[in-house]
């Protein structure tokens, strides 16, 4: 199997002992591509946080939605449909696991798929989203339930 990597890079910038730090930092992947990161508002709130950096939450929800579509496009190509475009406003719900320990419990995938000519029918449509969730790496490194709704 392939290995995969990120290195992530924080620098402290205010008092670290107190609290008072921001969570901002770098993730740089193999391409070179560099993406700023944070903590969430949500979970430490601003100035200590980014909102215009990617959280670990989204992250892990953009992965998982690109995983399905990247395995849905090459299912639906294999069964010569031709897929135009494919967006997913995707989401996920945090919930309480137990004591003091919290967990993306649900993340919620809404494709929306155009095809040019033959497009495959309800029960196709509902096979090859079926199929892409079995073969994604990434929903299946996951104990949080996935749910496709596609219209």
């Amino acid at each position: 199997m392939s290995g995969h990597g990120a290195r992530i890079s924080w620098r402290a910038d205010g008092n670290f002992r107190s609290g008072d730090y921001s969570r901002a930092h770098d993730w740089t992947f193999d391409g070179g591509q560099k993406v700023r990161a944070s903590s969430s508002p949500s979970v430490v709130p601003e100035p200590r946080s980014d909102p215009f950096g990617v959280d670990p939450e989204e992250a892990l929800i953009a992965s998982v939605s690109s995983c399905h579509m990247l395995w849905f496009l090459s299912l639906a190509q294999g069964r010569g449909f031709d897929v135009q475009s494919y967006d997913d406003d995707a989401t996920g719900e945090m919930g309480r696991i137990g004591a003091g320990r919290f967990a993306l419990t649900k993340i919620v995938l809404r494709p929306d798929i155009r095809f040019a000519g033959t497009a495959p029918n309800e029960t196709e449509l509902a096979a090859l989203h079926t199929q892409a969730h079995e073969r994604c790496f990434i929903a299946n490194s996951l104990k949080t339930e996935v749910v496709v709704q596609a219209p």
